[in-house]
């Protein structure tokens, strides 16, 4: 994971605006089981807490609709590798019929950087002569300021327990922005796992 990725991520808890795009990459296969009623749901990132902050979400979203569903990060500790064997230990665990599995695909970044709007100050004194004053002007200019926006693509695939399959897998394409003031805006963590989870349903994949 690359360090302007870190940046955007952790961006993404903290914006709240426009909603991901999301574009279909492959519709859901004519020989799925679904739809799913038990859902176990995986992020991969390296950071422990955005993998679970982003399975928390999608898990309310789908607990939301009826359908039952467990975080991965919620059986798999920080301190157990994420690999096959230890989420098919949790879809035992779980009893789950679907894995969703949710990861980076690209991202990049543009930044500038933009002079701060300087301030300054006046201070006026009379002098000795008739309509003559002392006049001190001081300008305070601060450091300029970052502006950067981060463009993020990320896909979601669903796998069927039984086949071990994948069965369905969209694309979200998510914009995040960072202005002079350090202000983000954008792409929201609840947007996207909201994204993710209507067009589940809109495609036939949950059992309610």
């Amino acid at each position: 994971m690359n360090k302007s990725f870190f940046v955007a991520a952790t961006a993404l808890l903290l914006a709240a605006c426009a909603g991901p795009s999301v574009t279909r990459t492959q519709p859901l296969a004519e020989t799925a089981d679904a739809p799913y009623g038990d859902v176990l749901v995986v992020s991969l990132f390296n950071s422990f807490d955005l993998r679970r902050f982003l399975e928390d979400e999608i898990v309310r979203q789908l607990k939301d609709r009826g359908i039952d569903a467990v975080a991965a990060t919620s059986l798999i500790d920080v301190k157990t590798p994420l690999n096959r064997e230890s989420v098919l230990r949790a879809v035992g665990e779980a009893e789950s019929d679907a894995v969703l599995v949710t990861q980076l695909l690209d991202s990049s970044t543009t930044a500038r950087f933009r002079d701060r709007r300087p301030e300054s100050t006046y201070n006026f004194r009379p002098t000795y002569y008739f309509n003559v004053w002392s006049v001190e002007y001081t300008e305070y200019v601060e450091p300029q300021g970052l502006e950067a926006q981060h463009e993020l693509t990320m896909a979601t695939q669903v796998f069927s327990v039984s086949t071990k399959e994948p069965v369905w897998t969209i694309e979200t394409q998510s914009s995040l922005r960072r202005n002079i003031d350090r202000q983000f805006s954008g792409t929201s963590i609840m947007d996207e796992a909201k994204a993710i989870v209507r067009a589940m349903a809109r495609d036939g994949l949950l059992a309610r």
